[in-house]
């Protein structure tokens, strides 16, 4: 049996419940939730799968020790303590990441000068040398987090966040974070039955996402590095076999349809989508929404409308009433989501929401919300309903 240590898969808040069902799905044990975190335990296959296939994890950490501190002294002892040569040698670089939420540690800069130090100390003690500090891409990627006089070291295993997925070539103004996007599909529940559509798609991020879950297609496999590739205990071998195995991709046997009315939006996202190798399942076109017609087929809508930091309030709140008005008029008989942060404009689409669910696109508190839209009278529906 391989060694089982303990990790902590970082997100989003809203979308904890989501990554740990991914984990689960995985093979991770002792999967638990905690705000905008998920902690588990597996061996290093699992800490590589967890950075190659999770697509709602933003960061994986492994924590090295735990211990408590009072001040910026008692950090710097705790730190000396740890065996440093067996995760760091004086010939790779180093960074110190540090998350504070304490009365007794005002300034997160000075918490990781004291990690810092502590680790150039012992170095320096141990054989007269040391492990040289880079902010830029270090080989070694050390996190602290400090909840009032609780402290946890990791070592950041993914590097650059997760999110950053390496097929986007371009992107719009205020692109949906590609994260963000794979935990809004997922909570939907759409693995590929149907077609997808996302009518204001702008660079492509939902239907590329889309279509990567659909084929199951790991996000990791665009990416140029993680960050325990770097460790003094990579193995090659084992990631090698992670990153050629395919065998869980699937058919898609529908379409996801990604529709703008900008042509340099849909230029862009033409360029991502070529990239990330789906050009066989996503289907991008320039049209406004004005334009959108009932799909022949069973669809389901994911979509991102613009919130107002760039459109008056008065045409804002006209998008969204149009927007209900063709759901009501060319989407019957299938499901939309809806994510938007102002509750005018959820106002505008002049249905009710089945499910509201908070989330956050970036420091925006918004709601992703579904709307089942019934064909002809609601009463006569559930009529049916109940009758079948």
């Amino acid at each position: 049996m391989t060694e089982q240590f303990e990790m902590i898969a970082k997100t989003f808040q809203g979308l904890e419940q989501v990554l740990a069902e991914e984990l689960i799905n995985l093979g991770a044990n002792d999967v638990e939730i905690s705000r905008r975190m998920v902690s588990f335990t597996g061996d290093k296959e699992m800490m590589y799968r967890a950075n190659f296939c999770l697509r709602t994890a933003i960061r994986i950490l492994k924590p090295i020790k735990h211990f408590t501190a009072r001040n910026a002294d008692e950090v710097y002892e705790a730190i000396k303590t740890i065996r440093w040569e067996e995760l760091l040698d004086t010939g790779k670089t180093f960074a110190v990441d540090a998350v504070v939420f304490s009365d007794e540690f005002r300034h997160s800069k000075f918490v990781s000068y004291k990690v810092k130090d502590a680790i150039v100390d012992y170095f320096r003690d141990l054989n007269g040398s040391r492990p040289s500090v880079r902010i830029n891409n270090p080989d070694v990627l050390l996190n602290i987090h400090i909840a009032q006089t609780c402290c946890t070291l990791s070592l950041d295993s993914s590097g650059e966040s997760l999110h950053r997925r390496g097929y986007r070539q371009e992107a719009v103004e205020a692109p949906l974070n590609e994260v963000l996007a794979a935990g809004m599909i997922l909570m939907t529940g759409w693995k590929g039955e149907c077609d997808l559509i996302d009518p204001m798609c702008g660079s492509g991020t939902i239907p590329i996402e889309a279509a990567l879950i659909a084929r199951n297609i790991w996000p990791g496999v665009f990416r140029k590095e993680f960050a325990f590739e770097k460790w003094v205990d990579f193995d090659q071998d084992l990631f090698d076999e992670i990153y050629n195995d395919d065998s869980k991709e699937r058919e898609f046997t529908h379409k996801v349809y990604g529709y703008d009315n900008s042509p340099n939006a849909n230029s862009i996202a033409l360029h991502n989508v070529k990239a990330a190798g789906v050009s066989k399942e996503v289907v991008l076109k320039v049209q406004p929404f004005q334009q959108f017609e009932q799909p022949q087929e069973k669809a389901m809508m994911i979509t991102n409308p613009p919130y107002g930091e760039r459109i008056s309030s008065r045409d804002l709140l006209g998008l969204y009433q149009m927007i209900g008005e063709w759901l009501k008029r060319a989407f019957q008989g299938n499901e939309a989501w809806i994510l938007s942060y102002r509750e005018e404009c959820f106002d505008q689409i002049g249905l009710k929401p089945e499910v509201k669910i908070p989330l956050y696109n970036g420091s925006l508190e918004c709601q992703f919300r579904k709307y089942q839209i019934f064909g002809g009278k609601y009463k006569e529906f559930k009529k049916a309903l109940n009758e079948s």
